[in-house]
């Protein structure tokens, strides 16, 4: 189907203002863009949010946690942010993780993991691990009730949560309930009719990710990785019940969508869900795109779906 209007708007916008290319504009421009173009109005009201840190792997790590005001242990999701493992942060996503908290009435936990080219694989996952193992560990004090703990992100946020879970079956066996994959990074090898079909003029394009995968990764062979790339995992059976959600005019389309087949094939309850007319990035345009709406409305479904089962 064409583009969603709304979608377009902003697409058209982009173009108007000549926005140079990822790779152009090099790491430290685009942390730095990213940040100037955050929305300045009213954040969405949470009843608490803390900013603290925890013992990682390799120093502190810096999280925000949100949640509602309540007096009995809350389910809790813990959420690892996109921006191809080299850019984004607490602030960048923290309308999202806001919206999911009030939705789900649930603790959420946003992970500012370090990031490439600073950090490369699997420093970011080791991050998201310890701040999994962080949450379970801590949850009295967090409010959060340890057999209701959720994992979600978005594109590379998307594959470290695919990745955590892989990590977590066999490393300590934690109960997570939930992995929430928006339009997840699953395959380093690009090689998809979707990266062909949307590989520029989409936001995301198929040159970005090579960009991202080439300061992410030490080198080219780690991509054979399950732990890097989760499609290429032997075994999937086992993980969480997941919710999947892609976008029509994305690079990363077939790639999320493979993977929620090779959950099913492997009999781990899956809900994939793509959005027509849309492209990467739009679950996070709730105030400009009628669709991201629906988007945030189904996930925070889906996940209090699965915490009323446990």
């Amino acid at each position: 189907m064409p583009l969603d209007d709304d979608m377009k708007a902003i697409i058209d916008l982009m173009d108007a203002g000549n926005v140079l290319s990822i790779e152009t504009l090099g790491v430290e421009a685009l942390r730095a863009g990213m940040l100037a173009a955050l929305p300045t109005g009213e954040p969405e009201a949470v009843d608490r949010v803390e900013n603290r840190t925890f013992p990682g792997p390799e120093g502190p790590v810096p999280v925000r946690i949100y949640g509602p005001a309540a007096t009995e242990p809350c389910p809790a999701l813990v959420y690892f942010h996109g921006g191809g493992w080299v850019l984004g942060n607490l602030d960048t996503h923290d309308s999202t993780c806001r919206a999911l908290s009030r939705r789900t009435a649930c603790v959420v936990v946003s992970v500012d993991y370090r990031l490439a080219p600073e950090h490369t694989f699997p420093a970011a996952l080791d991050d998201c691990i310890a701040a999994v193992e962080w949450v379970a560990d801590n949850a009295a004090e967090l409010g959060v009730d340890p057999t209701r703990i959720a994992v979600g992100g978005d594109s590379a946020g998307g594959n470290l949560t695919a990745t955590v879970t892989l990590a977590n079956r066999s490393r300590r066996g934690l109960e997570l309930c939930h992995q929430l994959l928006i339009y997840p990074v699953t395959d380093a090898r690009r090689n998809t009719p979707s990266y062909k079909q949307n590989a520029e003029g989409y936001l995301l394009t198929a040159d970005a990710m090579r960009w991202f995968w080439d300061l992410y990764l030490n080198e080219q062979s780690e991509g054979a990785n399950p732990l890097a790339s989760p499609l290429r995992a032997e075994d999937l059976a086992g993980l969480p019940p997941a919710t999947v959600i892609t976008a029509e005019f994305d690079p990363l389309r077939d790639e999320g969508e493979a993977y929620a087949e090779q959950l099913a094939a492997a009999s781990v309850p899956v809900d994939s869900r793509r959005w027509d007319g849309v492209a990467h990035g739009f679950f996070a345009m709730e105030g400009s795109v009628a669709k991201a709406k629906e988007a945030l409305d189904w996930a925070a479904a889906q996940l209090q779906k699965s915490f009323a089962r446990n």
